[in-house]
């Protein structure tokens, strides 16, 4: 294997093809896709200071090393990677991979990042910035903290274990998705989605996981959630109480207590959603705001003498 060490690299496609190469210990600086096209490379304690670094490469290991803010779009098109102890600070990191491995990485810039991905490994991961994850395949989570909206918007085959997402509109347009003992908060969680399992999870929502073909919630805790389950054939187990539950479309919904349940008998089939619950503090045919708009037309109607 090729020692590439201590180097200064600047200039348009610098390492341009390389094989079979250890580098360590380098600067790529100023110069467009300074390794594209590369492959079986081993890259350590290396700095990449400009755009598209590793383009269209195969069979990379990249460890204790950053990507700056420059090194934008820094990963695409490239199979088989796998990163560790490494910060990028770049945003639109990885689209059209197959085969990624991320450990103990960390991402502040990660705005439009893993797009259109395939076979995705990530363990100790941070990452702030909207559309994380949009259209990635095959996915495993463990320990992800990730800040930013729209995340997994069109994922397939999810997995996400002792994560913490602070994410409104997360996992919209999902097939298959699973979530273990993480916590969720964000507004319109999971909506047209199909085949949605919560496992001992804390959500925060509102109007969170609706219009879900098959939501499963085991041994779940919805903390300050209002309008859940809206058009949702659900099997929900909640423990403790949920806020409101809004016209769910069938299956069955078990919790400790409901704070307010609306079934309007014109949207749904009431008697296809079984409810129980200990308490239910109160029941409504029509939602709140339908409710206040007839009676503000009766006061117009009134007032105007009709």
């Amino acid at each position: 294997m090729k020692e590439i060490t201590q180097q200064f690299l600047t200039g348009e496609r610098a390492l341009f093809q390389t094989r079979d190469s250890h580098i360590s210990y380098c600067t790529f600086a100023d110069g467009e896709s300074p390794l594209k096209e590369s492959r079986d490379l081993e890259i350590d304690h290396t700095l990449f200071r400009w755009k598209y670094p590793l383009w269209y490469c195969k069979n990379v290991t990249v460890r204790e090393c950053t990507l700056y803010e420059m090194a934008r779009a820094g990963i695409w098109y490239t199979d088989n990677l796998v990163m560790s102890d490494t910060v990028i600070e770049a945003p639109k990191t990885f689209r059209r991979m197959k085969g990624l491995k991320l450990k103990n990485v960390d991402m502040p810039n990660a705005a439009e990042t893993l797009w259109s991905c395939r076979d995705v490994e990530m363990e100790n991961v941070s990452a702030k910035g909207d559309y994380f994850g949009m259209n990635s395949e095959n996915v495993k989570v463990d320990n992800l903290r990730l800040v930013g909206n729209y995340s997994f918007d069109g994922c397939e085959n999810v997995e996400v274990r002792h994560s913490r997402l602070l994410s409104k509109d997360a996992f919209w347009n999902c097939r298959n998705v699973t979530v273990y003992d993480s916590f969720i908060s964000g507004e319109y969680l999971g909506w047209n989605s199909k085949n949605v399992t919560l496992v001992n999870c804390t959500v925060e929502s509102l109007q969170g996981m609706c219009y879900i073909d098959n939501l499963a919630l085991i041994n779940c805790r919805l903390q300050d959630t209002t309008l859940a389950f809206e058009y949702s054939q659900a099997d929900v187990e909640i423990v403790g109480k949920v806020d409101s539950v809004f016209n769910p479309s069938g299956g069955i919904i078990r919790a400790d207590r409901i704070g307010e349940l609306i079934m309007d008998g014109r949207k749904v089939k009431i008697d296809q959603t079984k409810i129980q619950a200990g308490v239910i503090d109160k029941r409504l045919d029509r939602a709140p705001w339908e409710i206040q708009a007839e009676e503000s037309r009766g006061v117009c109607k009134s007032l105007l003498g009709g």
